[in-house]
């Protein structure tokens, strides 16, 4: 016959109930804030967010929905053209959703186009604001075009943002072409990038 020994390896009915509590807390933190927002969201999901928002501020849980919805605004890519040791070219951009595998590093190099682009300003700004802006991103631009001439054993890269321009639906039903804004990052030698 078996004994019944108390195993002393158990948890406590307290621990069991405190671990139990501190998971379901988790669980909300991880399902409630995407419910919650953006527009239009349940009311009964933002108030359940409310107590929830501590938690989800310090498990960094709260991120990102409201980039993509409801209403995202341009994409952006960098476009590039590089010079090869043989004088011939080749072009590319950054992201590329056919050579940027896995997913995750499409996203990594979409978040670094849209850092840069969100730094430079317009062809058209006026030029002393476009200076200022350059001490910025300048240094984002001439890492990307080291890692580009490193990648692609080139000498030289020319690098343009490309802002892809989000018609609403009713531009779309008017017209079928729409312009993008392309604006210029400048030309970089490998000796210059590595400066």
């Amino acid at each position: 016959m078996k004994s019944h020994e108390p195993n002393a390896n158990r948890w406590s009915l307290m621990a069991r109930g405190c671990a139990s509590l501190a998971i379901l807390a988790y669980l909300a933190a991880v399902i409630v804030p995407p419910l919650a927002g953006p527009a239009p969201a349940s009311e009964l999901a933002n108030r359940i967010l409310q107590p929830l928002r501590p938690l989800v501020g310090a498990v960094y849980l709260g991120h990102g929905y409201r980039f993509f919805a409801p209403n995202p605004g341009p994409g952006h890519t960098i476009r590039w053209t590089m010079t090869m040791p043989d004088g011939s070219t080749r072009s590319g951009r950054i992201p590329d959703e056919t050579l940027d595998r896995p997913r995750l590093l499409y996203h990594r190099r979409f978040m670094v186009s849209e850092k840069i682009s969100s730094l430079v300003p317009l062809a058209d700004a006026p030029a002393d604001v476009r200076e200022r802006a350059k001490r910025d991103w300048q240094p984002l631009v001439k890492g990307v075009a080291t890692n580009l001439l490193r990648r692609e054993g080139g000498l030289s890269v020319t690098l343009e943002t490309v802002e892809h321009y989000l018609p609403d639906p009713g531009e779309m039903l008017a017209s079928g072409t729409f312009a993008d804004a392309v604006t210029p990052l400048g030309s970089y030698a490998w000796a210059e990038s590595q400066r």
